[in-house]
């Protein structure tokens, strides 16, 4: 029919080919994002960054998190690629200007995790020797825990672990033991405390609190210790 348009290959006809493709196939159209990703011909590329600047970014940022002692800023920067050099200029600066103070972690940090987890003395010099705090700041945070503290946050924690412990008096006496000992208390601490809560629990446990001698355990359990680190 002389009205009807000839059907091709590509479908209904509607015209010649576009220019400047032989086929008549479309060309892909350029978005702005292709357009955007061009470099600039006259654009110069960014100069680098300064490394001390750098680095006082990636201290920022970590204690952004929570605070830190030198040690664990010093390990952060080193894992980022940052000279030692520079590293130890941004340190001493923040040291100076107290953004960075050991002696404070240290102190917050004994306060903190004694209050909320109740770790003994022995855990906290851990924990403060493993973020790199120097001993003797260590020993005189550390100083703030008396002995009585600590014997008075041992007995809290047995009375409320007792609640929810069920078992035969002996089984409960070496679970509670071994919880405090877990949280660095020594053996003495732990004997006693549990003994002392044992004892104010039910007649049955008091019963078997009366026959714990807990010098002579706390003896055979600081021997004990001695010829392992041997």
């Amino acid at each position: 029919m002389a009205g009807r348009r000839a059907r091709t290959g590509r479908g209904w006809d509607a015209g010649p080919p576009r220019a400047g493709d032989a086929t008549g196939t479309p060309r892909p159209r350029r978005g702005r994002r292709d357009r955007a990703a061009e470099p600039d011909a006259g654009e110069a590329p960014a100069p680098p960054r300064d490394e001390a600047e750098v680095a006082r970014e990636i201290c920022l940022r970590q204690l952004a998190a929570r605070p830190r002692t030198r040690a664990e800023l010093a390990g952060a920067l080193a894992r980022r690629g940052i000279s030692e050099e520079v590293a130890e200029q941004v340190l001493d600066r923040y040291d100076e200007v107290g953004i960075v103070d050991d002696a404070a972690f240290a102190r917050a940090w004994v306060s903190s995790r004694h209050n909320s987890r109740g770790l003994a003395r022995r855990a906290l010099a851990n924990e403060l020797r493993q973020r790199g705090v120097d001993g003797e700041v260590a020993g005189a945070a550390l100083d703030g825990l008396d002995e009585e503290t600590e014997a008075q946050t041992a007995r809290a924690l047995v009375e409320r672990k007792l609640r929810s412990t069920r078992g035969e008096p002996d089984a409960v006496f070496r679970r509670l033991v071994g919880m405090l000992a877990r949280k660095g208390y020594p053996a003495g601490v732990a004997i006693r405390a549990v003994k002392d809560a044992l004892a104010a629990q039910s007649a049955e446990a008091a019963e078997f609190a009366e026959h714990i001698d807990a010098d002579a355990m706390a003896d055979a359990e600081n021997d004990l210790d001695s010829r392992r680190l041997d």
